[in-house]
């Protein structure tokens, strides 16, 4: 299609493409077994034990796929039919997790919390030392509701009964913290499209080292070929006998991918981390003033997905149309029964800039008849231009 008019996605992902990627997407072609390819995967793998804290250790690569995929190939690598995986929800892709790991024929113990509520984490343990799991699995920060996941306490579980541990890291890392050693997690993964700011397409993933010999020792084959951990290792890490053929990998979205870990580690985590939280304060602080509140408590609100209850009488899919349509804005409503309820609001990579929400606070100041939104957003941000 063209001459598509630009939309400022402040969606909880996809997330405007960082300029580098954009920039990247337009190198040059070159086979999946070429050697530029090969040389450009080691960076990435570099940059993904960077990125998830592995030590240097275990497996680290790009899947071809969404983060769903990086989901599904977790479960897939990490368990057989029969196992027992204790998976921890309150939310939308936790209960994705369970139907993943049915399908695959787990012996899926569910420990659910309402959506939006936090984790209960002694409850975790008591029913983690009944049931022994061989892999606990666990969302990191929950999409759906913006909820906040307590990961490192729930590691210690995992360590106190040694048990693998599987995070989802999506709405997290590449933004804040997130640390595979210290958290004794065994397998994460991402979504290029979210807190990297690149194209959909890939799944950064991270293989601790004994989920990697796990997948060596299992009694049957994987299921799935395509996500096959150990089909990927031939192509991803030298040998002797060279790189061997995969799948073709799709190489654009590497080179836009890599250059969006590379900025990402070059501006620091620690450093967006504080411009996630200086732009999410803002926006919040600044929308209450129009009857927007903050749907999840502090103590667990995640950072990078800024869930709002909608003001009394707002016309959710009215005047979510408006900002479509008439301003080019997109943001995101609730899911399931948070529908028409909430926004979700991403702060996430690029979309975490003061810039894409002063263009927000301008277009709900003629909507809402309040034209001191743009200016508070500002003295909120203290003239920070990220």
């Amino acid at each position: 299609m063209k001459n598509l008019t630009p939309v400022l996605l402040l969606t909880p992902g996809p997330t405007p493409i960082h300029p580098r990627s954009v920039d990247a997407m337009s190198w040059p072609m070159r086979s999946h077994m070429d050697a530029d390819v090969f040389a450009y995967n080691d960076n990435i793998v570099k940059d993904l034990h960077t990125l998830y804290q592995t030590g240097g250790k275990g497996f680290t690569s790009l899947l071809s796929g969404t983060g769903s995929l990086g989901m599904e190939a977790g479960f897939a690598n990490l368990l057989e039919v029969g196992d027992k995986v204790l998976i921890v929800s309150n939310g939308v892709f936790g209960d994705r997790k369970i139907e993943m790991a049915e399908r695959l024929g787990a012996e899926v113990i569910a420990v659910r919390f309402p959506a939006s509520s936090p984790i209960d984490v002694t409850k975790v343990k008591v029913v983690a030392e009944k049931h022994q799991p061989k892999l606990i699995a666990m969302v990191h920060g929950e999409t759906s509701t913006g909820v906040m996941n307590p990961v490192p306490e729930v590691g210690e579980i995992a360590k106190s009964l040694g048990c693998m541990f599987s995070v989802d890291a999506v709405t997290t890392v590449g933004m804040l913290e997130f640390d595979m050693q210290a958290w004794n997690v065994d397998y994460a993964y991402t979504g290029s499209q979210k807190c990297l700011s690149a194209p959909p397409g890939l799944a950064p993933v991270a293989f601790s080292s004994r989920a990697i010999e796990s997948v060596k020792n299992r009694k049957t084959p994987v299921s799935t070929w395509y996500s096959d951990a150990l089909g990927m290792i031939d192509y991803w890490e030298p040998s002797e006998k060279g790189r061997k053929y995969h799948h073709t990998v799709p190489v654009q979205l590497h080179w836009a991918t890599g250059e969006a870990i590379r900025a990402a580690l070059e501006e620091g985590i620690p450093n967006r981390t504080q411009r996630v939280k200086t732009v999410g304060f803002a926006a919040l602080e600044t929308l209450k003033t129009v009857g927007f509140s903050a749907f999840i408590p502090e103590e667990y609100r995640l950072a990078t997905v800024l869930a709002l209850k909608l003001p009394e009488g707002m016309d959710d899919a009215k005047v979510r149309h408006q900002l479509r349509f008439d301003y080019d804005i997109s943001v995101t409503g609730g899911l399931g029964e948070t529908a028409g309820k909430i926004w979700r609001l991403g702060l996430m990579g690029e979309n975490a800039r003061p810039r894409h929400y002063i263009k927000l606070m301008e277009a709900l100041a003629d909507i809402m008849n309040a034209p001191h939104l743009p200016r508070l957003f500002e003295e909120v941000c203290v003239g920070e231009r990220y």
